[in-house]
């Protein structure tokens, strides 16, 4: 009964989405602008980045305070913490208070292995930033991010719960991306020029 208790909480508190509730204070719904995604990177494109910066502490904020109610009244369950945390990973994707379209997941997800899995943090962000760097594109990144949790969980023999978590996150990561990888496909998708440290690098030798 706890269990199922904190798995919920888990998901209300997931489906209080950033960008959107920030957005209500300044009237705007960023779901009707820019890619039309309530996550972190729309904000920024959309709003700037003060609003962008709230967007993302508000996200991660959730995925820590997920993962800390199964840690502290989970009554020592291995599994539920992930549990949790993936519980408000959907919720933030899906988020009931509104009208389930919400953002991608991957800020509450790591606001959620800040807690859980520290090192994973660093690998992911790590992952993530030198995709950014070499690419311009976010969206690729992010998934590059989330696959790599995946070799760290077996390269640190990590617990089933953790191997399992890995692989669910990877997954649904690649999952909620996939018009990125649609657009990626079509030579659609919006890149970050500016970030693409090691293309004016390359140009800066030639």
């Amino acid at each position: 009964m706890i269990a199922t208790l904190i798995l919920v909480a888990a998901y209300l508190l997931g489906s209080l989405s950033g960008s959107l509730l920030l957005g209500r204070l300044r009237g705007v719904d960023i779901r009707t602008l820019g890619s039309g995604n309530a996550g972190g990177t729309n904000a920024l494109r959309t709003q700037g980045w003060k609003f962008a910066l709230g967007t993302v502490l508000v996200d991660l904020g959730k995925g820590v305070l997920a993962a800390w109610l199964a840690l502290r009244f989970g009554g020592g369950l291995a599994w539920l913490p992930y549990a949790a945390a993936g519980a408000a990973v959907l919720g933030h994707v899906y988020p009931v208070f509104h009208g389930f379209r919400g953002g991608k997941g991957a800020g509450t997800l790591v606001g959620a292995l800040l807690l859980l899995w520290p090192l994973s943090v660093v690998v992911v962000v790590g992952t993530w930033l030198l995709a950014l760097t070499a690419t311009g594109y976010v969206g690729l990144s992010t998934i590059l991010a989330g696959l790599a949790l995946v070799p760290l969980a077996l390269l640190t023999d990590a617990p089933p719960e953790r191997l399992g978590f890995a692989v669910a996150a990877a997954a649904f990561l690649v999952f909620t991306h996939r018009s990125n990888l649609a657009r990626l496909r079509a030579g659609t998708e919006s890149r970050f020029e500016r970030v693409r440290i090691w293309a004016r690098l390359r140009r800066g030798r030639a």
